[in-house]
């Protein structure tokens, strides 16, 4: 795909390509009435990071997370994948482009960045022309001070999808990716032509909340919800010097396999400067503003094809349920095997199961 007037060449035209071998649950927003019912929120593994303590440069100056700085891609990514830069709804987005075909549009979890999606890119590639961008204040995309709720990420996928030529797509959202993608159907219908969600109960505001006081099992993996929604520099503070630790224990608590630690290491890296952690935050701190949002929106069903997917060992049927009530044609699978880290852990089963719900829309229906 040519770079439109908007975009700036990528980071990777010159890199080599890296040594290539395959391996691989964002933490998940707790919400919906499901949530008590499907046991396992995400929270992932301590690796211990040297970079992670004290990075030498910040991500956004010496390019760390682009295509060609990513370890351990599958063998061929980055002859098919690139590093673009957009500006779109007011911001610099880092976005990785590759393949031919309809447009399908995949929006990482948190604490991840578009790396998450890496094993089932190429695949995908081969029947769709696959864009993968980091979110606002995530990776290599510009963080801002404000713009964290729904509506405006929404928005920004929006003015990006527009920016590389794409009116209308179908869209696959993870984690808080999931809760996004939802904002972005509700919001403009008339641009998703399917909605695939994975690995959280619902969105927040729809439904029942659980309760603040809950039993320890769940506590465990939900409790990064609250203390990421705390707007004071001292959530920064405890966490800086400690990332591998507190995004560690994000990776390892969600269930299922964990993650490679290269991933792990890389994921952690990506979070670690000041300005990252605090971006990282901001999702998290919209919190309120996305609840009423997400009020509003339940108001109308979404009449797009919607499949939920969950990992037996996460929340597995819960997505489903948290979406019944806001839909009109929904399908519900869950995975064997798999944790919150769904597109990592079952990358095959995930690419199955996407292969059939997006046959129609590559057909054209």
């Amino acid at each position: 795909m040519s770079a439109s007037p908007m975009e700036s060449a990528d980071h990777d035209a010159a890199g080599a390509e890296p040594k290539q071998t395959r391996s691989g649950f964002s933490r998940r927003t707790f919400v919906g009435g499901a949530a008590a019912a499907a046991a396992g929120v995400s929270l992932v593994g301590a690796a211990t990071l040297p970079a992670a303590a004290a990075p030498a440069r910040r991500a956004t100056e010496s390019g760390f997370g682009s295509v060609s700085t990513a370890p351990r891609l599958p063998a061929g990514f980055t002859q098919t994948f690139k590093s673009r830069f957009v500006q779109a709804n007011g911001i610099r987005q880092h976005v990785v482009v590759g393949g031919e075909g309809p447009p399908l549009l995949l929006v990482h979890g948190w604490p991840q960045n578009w790396y998450a999606w890496r094993l089932l890119m190429p695949e995908l590639a081969e029947k769709y022309t696959v864009v993968v961008p980091d979110q606002r204040g995530i990776g290599l995309t510009e963080k801002p001070a404000a713009g964290y709720d729904t509506k405006t990420l929404a928005n920004d996928l929006v003015a990006l999808m527009k920016s590389l030529g794409h009116e209308r797509f179908a869209v696959v959202g993870h984690d808080t990716g999931l809760i996004i993608s939802y904002a972005l159907a509700s919001d403009h219908p008339e641009r998703v032509a399917r909605l695939a969600v994975a690995e959280v109960p619902g969105p927040p505001g729809v439904g029942h909340s659980p309760e603040l006081f809950i039993e320890e099992k769940y506590n465990n993996k939900l409790w990064h919800i609250p203390f990421n929604r705390v707007n004071h520099e001292i959530t920064e503070k405890l966490v800086r010097g400690r990332e591998d630790l507190f995004f560690g224990y994000e990776f390892d608590i969600q269930g299922g396999a964990g993650q490679p630690e290269y991933a792990r290491e890389y994921y952690v890296r990506l979070f670690s400067n000041p300005e990252a952690l605090r971006a990282g935050f901001g999702f998290y701190r919209a919190w309120d503003a996305i609840v009423a949002q997400n009020k509003k929106r339940s108001e109308t069903k979404l009449t797009m094809p919607v499949l939920a997917v969950g990992g037996a060992e996460s929340w597995g049927p819960g997505v489903g349920a948290g979406f019944t009530p806001i839909t009109t044609s929904l399908q519900t699978v869950v995975i064997p095997d798999a944790g919150h880290w769904i597109a990592e852990q079952a990358p095959q089963a995930m690419l199955e199961t996407l292969g059939t719900f997006l046959a129609p829309y590559r057909a054209g229906r």
